[in-house]
């Protein structure tokens, strides 16, 4: 077969078709991406110059791949972002600073820490110190929320669409014409596949749920109160994912006045359901709380675009799959292979007709960390080639890169999702 170009590859993946190579995505969604520090390593892996990494998101400090990089690994998917981040300012414009191991990075210019005499960093909401800190820096190099969250009785009004009344808002005119301006350039300029994000539809997503870019955080925040809430306040959950789900509606609607088709997929959801053993909701939860929403959103998406709908959602999520599709779902990412019944041949022999695999790489906590680049390499491939037969896998890391990941290994990884010829 001829050399497809990278949006062509993209496409025939999406529908099920056969295409030169498997397609590859690396940093095109906030959940397929790269860490700082793990990019500088994989620059010099590479044998390319330094460059300091621009932090996409300062709290997982994901950065933005380099156009080098992406032409060095043979990548074929390019993200659309509007510069808003987790922690509430945007990467309007840039300023360097320093992680713990020395690593310089460039972040947002109003991006405000302070560090205690234990050495932990924490982060502020809007740059805003004046306020208690939204997220904290701990032995790992980057940041995880802090559940600021009071008596929930006296802080909490209990009705969904006052307490979270802060949380989502309605795209701006500047974030549209920015997301229109790349996507444009991108389209014209480039061969890549592009792919946005709703930064709303995440009904439920535990890194969310905390709001770590709001100032005054009301409502439920705690995870352990959030999980039981699905049985203790279910009505006030519903009203809230109601409330997000026409946000949502909307700004998909305005999103697709600045883009159109230009872009092939839109990821909707990174909320995780399971964990390594199953999922931690049960089906008719997930049928009751989230379904209906998620579903109003897939069918807005496939009646009036021909954008592909990405849910990102970890761990063993086998028993939910079918669930996934009637939802309207057409994209499963991460893969995560190594957990519970989520094996490349199970997951294709029982679900590779109805949903597209995004990711499936090799495993991320066990060998692609601790083995070698040819065992990474022949994991990596034998995934690939399971998941690709008759098209549907654009193939990637499960989940972020993280900084502990040698380089070569994920080299090793990449080259074996671009070396797999679908059948």
């Amino acid at each position: 077969m001829e050399r497809l170009s990278s949006r062509e590859r993209v496409r025939r993946a999406l529908n099920h078709e056969v295409s030169d190579r498997v397609p590859i995505d690396l940093g095109a969604t906030p959940i397929s991406g790269i860490h700082a520090v793990e990019l500088v390593k994989l620059r010099a892996e590479l044998g390319l110059p330094y460059q300091i990494p621009v932090v996409l998101c300062p709290m997982t400090m994901i950065a933005e791949v380099d156009e080098d990089v992406r032409q060095a690994l043979g990548v074929d998917c390019v993200g659309l972002w509007t510069g808003n981040t987790n922690l509430g300012i945007k990467n309007t414009s840039l300023k360097k600073w320093t992680l713990p191991d020395g690593t310089d990075v460039m972040v947002a210019k109003d991006f405000a820490v302070t560090k205690d005499n234990a050495g932990r960093i924490y982060a502020y909401p809007q740059g805003d110190t004046s306020v208690p800190p939204s997220a904290c820096m701990t032995n790992a190099l980057y940041f995880d929320n802090i559940a600021r969250q009071e008596d929930l009785d006296e802080k909490t009004d209990w009705n969904a669409r006052v307490d979270y009344g802060e949380q989502y808002t309605i795209l701006d005119e500047e974030t549209l014409r920015k997301l229109e301006r790349q996507a444009d350039d991108l389209y014209r300029n480039t061969e890549y596949a592009l792919v946005g994000s709703s930064e709303s539809g995440g009904l439920g997503d535990i890194f969310h749920v905390p709001g770590p870019w709001l100032k005054e955080t009301k409502g439920i925040r705690d995870a352990v109160d959030w999980y039981a809430g699905f049985h203790l306040y279910t009505d006030y959950i519903k009203e809230l994912f109601a409330m997000q789900t026409e946000i949502t509606l909307k700004n998909l609607e305005l999103y697709y006045q600045a883009v159109g088709n230009k872009m092939l997929v839109m990821v909707l959801t990174g909320t995780d359901f399971g964990h390594q053993g199953g999922i931690f909701i049960s089906r008719e939860q997930y049928r009751d709380l989230f379904m209906p929403f998620h579903k109003q959103m897939t069918d807005w998406i496939h009646k009036h675009t021909e954008w592909k709908v990405f849910m990102h959602t970890c761990g063993s999520v086998y028993d939910l799959i079918p669930d996934f599709i009637e939802a309207g779902i057409d994209i499963l990412n991460p893969v995560q292979v190594s957990a519970k019944n989520m094996e490349a041949t199970r997951l294709k022999e029982k679900f590779g007709k109805d949903i597209i695999f995004w990711g499936g790489g090799c495993d991320p906590q066990g060998l692609l960390v601790k083995g070698t680049p040819d065992e990474v390499y022949r994991q990596t491939k034998i995934n690939a080639e399971i998941l690709s037969k008759g098209g549907g896998l654009i193939g990637g890391n499960i989940h972020n890169a993280q900084y502990d990941v040698p380089a070569a290994n994920l080299v090793a990884e990449m080259k074996a999702l671009k070396d797999t010829l679908p059948t």
